[in-house]
């Protein structure tokens, strides 16, 4: 096996993927904005945070005021700043654009805002007093943390239990490690904890350590965030040999990780799936010194579900996408050392193969095609589901009115970072309003 030296790689994976600003570069960025009355920006945020607002902060040197503007409406703004495709949601409607020029750098600016008033400590917000009420969140991802936050601001006891040895979620063990380097999970974690009245039990699996039931009689009320926990099977020719991962677990590993050379992905890597997790995968195979990356999606360019910022951040660090491929069958004796891959034809009709086959040498083959929601730690429960997955309406309450749900696992789910987050807020709203009515 070659390629780069692990300390390379390691350096690599730690390097952030976009420096941030500075304090004068964050005043000449705020300087552009127009900060229109009826700003399109605010409209295209899922959490709603007024965006000319926050940006006026920061032009007038008040960073701290910036920040409390962001985190009244996401408190995890600092996360999403990092990872939200901006680039297809606010910036992608900032008026700049009917100009011909580059849109304001709203989620550069609002990285500069959170990060400023994380350095501090302290929380720009204080917690009411104790109500009494004691509400359970299943899950510490962005949905969970969100609810969790607002809950115990209204002073609200909170319990959040999660499976995993850490919490954090998504966060913690699901995006790339050049996304959210200095333990930036971690940090935000516990950022979001000091508001107090939270408790978080991690190892705590539901389904196995506790019931909805038992949840139910111990809390007066209950969120659920627990996202997809499966993935989809690959069901390959050759998919049982060595060298055939899960992206998504890759991704964990690494992220968890101090020794990247357990992680070596060899020198060839085909990735199939056409998500931000084959992106990520990918890109990060580079990183680790593989010399030849191919991300294989059975659909047309247009269709990929990375957005076109994304294929392009693969592209300028040397992956090679390739478009209308779909896994045949995968060889080698005992190791893969190949993937043959048939082209596609996405007509009217639907996707067909061609006949036409090519074979791509392969040390490793990720399989990134996509995540599943787990029903079984819900069985036993008259829970509606549709879609496969949890049935709320638009207060994110499920079918039964002690339990509300949010994030991924819910039907309609975005796979958005900030679109759990605002799953979260707004079931946190709704179970205030019951409990306190």
């Amino acid at each position: 096996m070659t390629g780069k030296p692990q300390n390379a790689g390691a350096a690599a994976l730690a390097t952030d993927l976009h420096a941030p600003l500075t304090a004068h570069e964050a005043a000449v960025e705020a300087d552009r904005c127009y900060f229109c009355h009826d700003a399109p920006c605010v409209t295209a945020c899922p959490t709603d945070i007024d965006i000319p607002l926050f940006i006026r902060q920061i032009q007038t040197g008040n960073p701290a005021g910036s920040a409390a503007t962001i985190f009244a409406q996401n408190i995890l703004g600092g996360m999403c700043a990092r990872v939200c495709p901006t680039e297809t949601l606010c910036e992608q409607v900032c008026v700049r654009n009917e100009a011909e020029e580059q849109p304001v750098r709203i989620g550069q600016l609002q990285r500069y805002a959170t990060d400023y008033q994380m350095a501090t400590g302290e929380q720009p917000f204080q917690r009411a007093a104790s109500t009494g009420k004691k509400v359970c969140v299943v899950g510490s991802g962005p949905a969970g943390l969100a609810c969790a936050h607002r809950l115990a601001l209204y002073g609200h006891s909170v319990t959040i239990i999660d499976r995993a040895a850490k919490g954090g979620g998504l966060n913690e063990y699901g995006i790339a490690a050049y996304k959210t380097v200095d333990n930036f999970a971690s940090r935000e974690l516990n950022y979001i904890l000091s508001i107090g009245g939270i408790e978080l039990q991690t190892g705590v699996a539901l389904g196995t350590d506790k019931t909805l039931a038992q949840l139910k009689d111990e809390y007066d009320a209950v969120f659920i965030g627990i996202g997809l926990a499966s993935v989809n099977e690959a069901r390959l020719p050759g998919s049982e040999l060595a060298g055939v991962r899960d992206a998504v677990e890759f991704i964990a590993q690494l992220r968890q990780t101090k020794d990247y050379s357990s992680l070596q992905p060899g020198r060839r890597v085909v990735v199939i799936g056409g998500g931000m997790t084959a992106v990520d995968a990918a890109v990060q195979a580079r990183m680790l010194g593989a010399e030849d990356v191919t991300i294989a999606y059975r659909r047309g360019v247009e269709r990929m579900n990375a957005s076109q910022y994304e294929q392009e951040l693969a592209q300028t660090r040397g992956v090679s996408i390739k478009c209308n491929l779909q896994p045949v069958a995968i060889a080698g004796d005992g190791a893969v050392n190949s993937i043959e891959l048939e082209y596609t034809n996405d007509s009217g009709d639907g996707l067909a193969g061609t006949g036409e086959t090519v074979v791509l040498p392969a040390d490793t083959v990720f399989m990134a095609i996509g995540q599943a929601f787990d029903d079984g730690p819900l069985q036993g429960t008259a829970l509606n589901l549709s879609q496969g997955r949890i049935e709320v309406d638009d207060e994110r309450r499920s079918s039964d009115p002690a339990i509300w749900a949010g994030g991924d696992c819910i039907a309609g789910g975005e796979d958005l970072t900030v679109a759990a987050v605002q799953d979260g807020k707004l079931a946190a709203e709704s179970i205030h309003r019951s409990l306190t009515a």
